[in-house]
């Protein structure tokens, strides 16, 4: 009878353990983050068909991937604080395997042991398993991915510090974020080409990948650059904004009481020439995705507002104007002043968090107009890669350890 007893007793035991290793396995299965719950829909998987006709030559599937990369490197972080150091518990794994790619690296801020970036590769291993023989066409062979801001406690006060860092004077430069940033983009450029490498960036991140592929173009290096909800918001830039309104209204009195000389003629001349003069016959064009409700990043879709009375000729401005998606390939003739491609979210009015979200980007139902207006904020960022004296050859970068 005792016998019985200790035997049901070990039977109810074991069920018990077992349901709860069924619930454990459940919400592992269901966490918020895992690539099955919030990851993207219905997007093809690579396969031999790609070596004739490449899914990564459409942009909404380059977008998609790009954007699943950084959201890896978030998991990449919250995975250490969280101690999912098993490749099977791991997030973040998830978010780059199903696109046949691989971590080679990740960029730790030594402030805090961080992780903010990470650096993917071409995994030819597993695209041979799947019998894909090549890298598809328009596939980098490597991207230098970086999150933004991340809400969480051990790395939170990093995050803030470089945060304030831009809203205050409008640059990364300090952080050693950005150091470790453009010596990874550096090496990665001298090892695949800079044809083969991308950098990407969401929110703060994007601010990084903005000035880190920007001070690689001075180089004449010229990266493929995917930033989302990049930060647009700054008291340099405010000030600045006020001092150029200043500067314009003093021109104007200056020319109601002066008669254009010979000397300002010359003066025009010798400014014109030295804004037609651009780094060889290349432009280093990043591709931005805004959302006109995330505050952040909104000033990105303000046009570049013609001073009255110059006599200029305002028929040659472009105006805000839109187009659908499909009509990417001409974003770039139409958008030759300022440099970029700028993608604008067309869903309407959004709460913030939603808005300045990364995983917008990858939804199914997402609405993209590509703005051709000439964009004040981006045609101030990017103009000094156009009007400086020829670059010196890049120093070679040391090999990664």
């Amino acid at each position: 009878m005792g016998k019985r007893g200790a035997d049901e007793m070990k039977n109810q035991v074991l069920q018990v353990l077992e349901i709860t290793n069924q619930d454990c396995e459940n919400q592992k299965q269901q966490h918020p983050y895992a690539f099955h719950v919030s990851g993207p829909r219905n997007v093809p998987s690579i396969n031999w068909r790609d070596l004739i006709n490449s899914t990564w030559k459409d942009g909404n599937y380059k977008r998609t991937v790009i954007a699943c990369f950084i959201q890896a490197v978030y998991l990449l972080e919250l995975d250490r604080q969280e101690h999912r150091t098993d490749q099977i518990d791991a997030l973040a794994p998830k978010w780059w395997t199903p696109f046949k790619y691989k971590l080679v690296e990740t960029l730790i801020d030594q402030r805090d042991g961080s992780i903010f970036g990470a650096i993917l590769e071409w995994d030819r291993s597993a695209a041979l398993s799947d019998f894909v023989l090549m890298r598809p066409s328009g596939a980098p062979r490597a991207v230098l991915a970086l999150r933004g801001t991340l809400l969480k406690g051990p790395t939170i006060r990093r995050d803030i510090e470089d945060d304030l860092r831009f809203l205050t004077w409008e640059t990364l430069k300090g952080s050693v974020r950005f150091t470790s940033s453009l010596e990874a983009l550096k090496i990665i450029s001298e090892k695949y080409g800079s044809s083969n490498v991308c950098i990407a960036g969401h929110s703060l991140g994007a601010g990084f990948a903005l000035q880190v592929g920007k001070s690689l173009a001075k180089e004449g290096i010229f990266v493929e650059a995917h930033l989302f909800n990049p930060p647009s918001v700054s008291l340099a830039s405010s000030l600045r904004n006020v001092g150029e309104k200043a500067s314009i209204m003093w021109k104007r009195v200056v020319r109601s009481i002066t008669v254009p000389s010979s000397g300002e003629n010359s003066s025009n001349s010798d400014e014109g020439a030295e804004s037609s003069t651009v780094l060889g016959s290349k432009r280093w064009t990043p591709h931005l995705y805004v959302n006109n409700s995330d505050y952040i990043c909104c000033y990105y879709t303000d046009p570049v507002e013609p001073e009255s009375g110059d006599g200029g000729d305002k028929e040659n401005v472009n105006k805000g104007g839109a187009m659908n998606n499909n009509n990417n390939n001409n974003v770039g003739a139409t958008m030759n002043n300022c440099a970029a491609k700028l993608f604008v979210f067309s869903k309407g009015k959004q709460k913030f968090l939603e808005a300045h979200g990364l995983e917008q980007w990858w939804s199914d139902d997402l609405e993209l107009k590509a703005a051709v207006n000439n964009s004040k904020l981006i045609s101030r960022q990017l103009k000094s890669l156009y009007s400086m004296p020829p670059h010196h050859p890049p120093t070679k970068a040391r090999l990664l350890t």
